[in-house]
């Protein structure tokens, strides 16, 4: 293959809706790409007419670029394949194209999930560094008192991760619930701040991620984002960067 033409694979495998670049890199490892035959190589780019697998599977990009809103139920697992996982986020979604998620929602939790068979738009969305913004609604089992609201918002340590969470805006919505906007994404970010306050969460739920809101789908419901959505969301992640 030649050096200067072609796609990078992982770009071309993610670009194919099968999963993000990063998750792409990892199939690369393990050696289940395949071009031409032969297995792939991370830095190898595909060039017209090569044949790219992953596993037993042809994979070719998206020539149309898709991005859906999904309501994701308490439930359902944001994964590709895992068979202890009740039902995962590619059975729950029977799109007519293939499309996988751009940042994950824990099995407990519900709401806003953006589907995409974007690679590129999914990369964008999973460099934490870029701080998006993520809006969840909350309840917990006490009530939203201002100590908490202050000692949330401030920024917590989180003793099992060794790190402080970035100052963020909290607000009381009701007596035992709030909203809370994150601009990063830590493992179970919001239960571990919690937890560290000694408060259990009953209900956490997505409700904005930058410009796309939930809406009024319901759970397991999906809609097709329009383009003047999709130009304000890549608008919103290009202003976003550094």
């Amino acid at each position: 293959m030649s050096e200067d033409t072609g796609i990078r694979i992982n770009k071309y495998v993610a670009s194919a809706g099968v999963c993000s670049r990063r998750e792409a890199d990892k199939l690369i490892e393990e050696g289940r790409v395949t071009i031409n035959g032969r297995p792939a190589l991370a830095g190898d780019k595909v060039n017209e007419g090569d044949s790219v697998k992953v596993g037993s599977k042809l994979v070719k990009m998206q020539e149309e670029r898709t991005v859906l809103a999904y309501y994701k139920p308490v439930g359902v697992t944001c994964t590709e394949k895992d068979e202890h996982a009740e039902i995962t986020v590619k059975e729950a979604v029977r799109y007519k194209e293939r499309v996988t998620y751009a940042g994950r929602l824990d099995k407990e939790s519900e709401g806003l999930l953006i589907m995409t068979n974007d690679g590129d738009l999914i990369q964008s969305m999973m460099k934490g560094e870029n701080r998006h913004e993520k809006e969840y609604l909350v309840k917990i089992s006490k009530p939203v008192t201002r100590e908490f609201v202050e000692k949330m918002s401030g920024g917590i340590y989180l003793k099992d991760l060794d790190k402080t969470t970035r100052p963020c805006k909290v607000e009381r919505v009701t007596k035992d619930s709030f909203s809370i906007v994150l601009t990063q994404g830590l493992n179970r970010q919001i239960r571990r701040m919690c937890e560290t306050l000694d408060v259990k969460v009953l209900q956490l739920k997505r409700v904005r991620v930058l410009t796309v809101t939930l809406g009024g789908l319901k759970p397991g419901e999906y809609r097709k984002l329009s383009n003047t959505e999709v130009e304000s969301l890549r608008s919103a992640l290009k202003g976003k960067r550094k």
